[in-house]
């Protein structure tokens, strides 16, 4: 199995060797995995994001604070799902309810602080729309996650998570600035298409691992393991997006 680019599903995701001493995986004949469980599971999440999303942002500004909560609360559950191998629905929606409180304050920061309203919107049905052209593409067969896309991908995406910690590191401390990227330029928004570009790869990739562990024969309880991991790139490709609706937006001004 090709390494996915997305953080949270791995090789051993799928893998029976990765729970040894668990009881659950000998036990599942009858309760195997699908692609239905997963979808049905996924929009559970995105109901817990969205609901938390719109209730930070109409409650904004006196809940900006919670940006950091979910920023530093999503991002440590995340480590928790990905190192211990989690499946607990609870954690798994903590997650989603956790990054709901920065999409919610990210939202709220564009659409009102940058006079975009209903940037949000525009962002979530342009990411539904990634998300149903990348699925037709996989379905259709016209792309396929092989070796060499993987680790295209793979060194893609570790290039963007250095970039963007140095980028932050730099504007925290004030010792340098990575130019363009950030900017409304032709650069930055260049730099944000290429993101949103490999965000989609990513979804290739999350469609693969899980159809990968449905006729592996996963039990079902790997449902909210998958589910998880595609809430990641979704939630990866909203804000990228939303941050480009904002660079257009700047570059028109």
């Amino acid at each position: 199995m090709y390494r996915s680019g997305n953080p949270a599903l791995n090789e051993s995701t799928f893998e029976k060797s990765a729970y040894e001493g668990t009881s659950w995986w000998e036990d599942y004949e009858s309760n195997m995995m699908t692609i239905e469980g997963v979808a049905e599971k996924t929009g559970i999440l995105l109901l817990i994001t969205a609901i938390t999303a719109l209730a930070t942002a109409f409650s904004m500004p006196e809940s900006a604070p919670l940006i950091v909560v979910g920023g530093l609360g999503g991002f440590i559950v995340a480590l928790m799902i990905i190192f211990s191998g989690s499946m607990n629905p609870m954690l798994i929606c903590s997650y989603a309810a956790l990054e709901g409180l920065v999409i919610g304050v990210f939202t709220y920061a564009v659409e009102v602080g940058l006079d975009l309203p209903g940037a949000g919107i525009v962002a979530a049905i342009l990411t539904f729309m990634i998300l149903g052209g990348m699925l037709a593409i996989y379905r259709a067969g016209l792309i396929s996650w092989d070796r060499n896309l993987a680790i295209a991908v793979g060194s893609a995406v570790f290039a963007i998570i250095m970039i963007y910690i140095f980028s932050a590191i730099g504007s925290v401390t004030g010792w340098f600035h990575i130019p363009y990227i950030h900017g409304s330029g032709p650069v930055g928004i260049a730099f944000s298409l290429f993101v949103i570009g490999i965000g989609a790869l990513c979804l290739v990739a999350d469609f693969d691992f899980i159809e990968r562990g449905v006729q592996r024969g996963a039990p079902k309880q790997l449902e909210w393991r998958a589910a998880f991991g595609l809430m990641v790139t979704l939630i990866w490709l909203y804000l990228e997006i939303l941050k480009l609706l904002a660079k257009i937006a700047a570059s028109r001004r």
